[in-house]
């Protein structure tokens, strides 16, 4: 049997479908609510996003029919996540291009300050702090291949329309023994997504971590107690200990609890 011709055609991708889940209010808040790489069920879902449960079903169910998610039972319950990594990307690039939303409240202003300080993006660290854990990252030779800068003007290797895969960033020989040392194994990272990439941050305009190494780093800082989950979705908290240790193992310094 001739498998090249048993082979299923190529089709091309149907970028409209996938637009148009992406294209309602209620359906955005349900991908940022899972933004962070969390399984959650749609009794959360439905509250992150402030609609019903009912209403909740039908955007789950449109969401999963365009593979912007994927679901697992657990018991009696359905726990859904993003269908990968790929996901947030697209989310981060519209973040980039769409206007603010106007602040009606305070509370509204608190929020976004704080999404804009430190968040997660997906499974890793964006925002101020991922900028500058990725700058001290390039600064002190654990990665090469960059400066960490986002060049929109067309002169540069970066395209908004594809993050994370114009630069050439490579963990060095030394950037493996900081790490290691730090409790991150380079050589254990899974092989099931590219070990390095990274993220065009939109409050930020410059590279976040992203990528196997980007998660296992981030990991690392929640299981050592150096940063935590905020209340709200995605928000990170960085704590006194993080403080300490992002200044003594990254040489990262700057006060998070002042001025932004």
């Amino acid at each position: 049997m001739d498998t090249q011709a048993a082979a299923a055609p190529a089709r091309e991708a149907d970028v409209a479908r996938a637009a148009v889940a992406f294209g309602d209010p209620s359906r955005v808040l349900v991908l940022l609510a899972l933004g962070d790489g969390r399984e959650l069920p749609a009794s959360v879902l439905a509250a992150e996003a402030g609609i019903s449960a009912s209403t909740a079903s039908a955007h789950l169910a449109r969401l999963l029919d365009a593979g912007l998610v994927t679901v697992e039972a657990h018991g009696r319950h359905r726990y859904y996540r993003l269908s990968g990594p790929d996901v947030s990307d697209v989310l981060e690039a519209l973040a980039r291009v769409a206007p603010p939303k106007t602040v009606r409240s305070l509370r509204d202003g608190t929020r976004a300050e704080a999404l804009r300080r430190c968040r997660t993006c997906y499974d890793h660290l964006a925002g101020r702090l991922g900028v500058e854990l990725m700058d001290a990252l390039l600064a002190h030779g654990i990665l090469t291949g960059g400066d960490g800068r986002y060049r929109s003007d067309g002169a540069g290797r970066d395209r908004p329309s594809a993050p994370g895969r114009d630069a050439s960033y490579q963990l060095t020989d030394r950037g493996r023994e900081v790490l290691t040392a730090f409790g991150v194994d380079p050589d254990a990272l899974p092989r099931r997504r590219p070990a390095i990439r990274y993220c065009v941050d939109w409050s930020e305009q410059r590279h976040h971590l992203s990528g196997a190494l980007g998660a296992a780093i981030t990991g690392r800082l929640f299981a050592l107690g150096w940063i935590q989950r905020g209340e709200a979705r995605r928000i990170v908290r960085l704590t006194d200990a993080g403080r300490e240790g992002l200044e003594r193992t990254f040489g990262i310094r700057r006060d998070w609890d002042g001025v932004a």
